[in-house]
């Protein structure tokens, strides 16, 4: 627990790195999709007008977006195009923070992964800006 004044700076967004089971893959340079939400389900007692139960209900998990840079390894594409197949290999997904000094800080994992969905790059030839694959996960929540 930090003493009394003591600074605490939040972690930087941009370390972090991504690991699927059984895939070696270029390092990801966004993620997003770390969410949760509760179903509230609203009950109005008889007798009782001025006031509503909210009651908690079922947890959804949003899906995990994942963008990389278009590399040699097509691990991801070939997972996918297994999936879009009937093919379904499910895998454990975890997201890691870590600190400026490279210790472990954060980590999320799911279970139950499988990709959804594959955007590839856009192809300008008057850029110069990197090719950028996109990949979205479904889970089966945290682990």
């Amino acid at each position: 627990m930090p003493g009394v004044g003591e600074r605490i700076d939040p972690y930087p967004a941009y370390t972090f790195f991504v690991e699927i089971s059984g895939l070696v893959q270029a390092s990801f340079s966004e993620c997003s999709g770390l969410e949760a939400s509760v179903e509230v389900t609203e009950y109005a007692e008889g007798g009782l007008n001025s006031y509503v139960h909210k009651l908690p209900g079922r947890v959804k998990y949003a899906d995990l977006t994942l963008k990389h840079g278009t590399a040699g390894s097509d691990d991801l594409w070939k997972w996918f195009q297994d999936v879009a197949q009937g093919k379904i290999e499910r895998k454990n997904v975890s997201i890691v923070l870590y600190d400026p000094a490279g210790n472990e800080v954060r980590r999320w994992s799911f279970a139950g992964a499988y990709p959804i969905r594959w955007t590839g790059p856009e192809l300008r030839a008057a850029e110069g800006k990197v090719a950028i694959d996109t990949l979205v996960i479904a889970h089966q929540g945290p682990i």
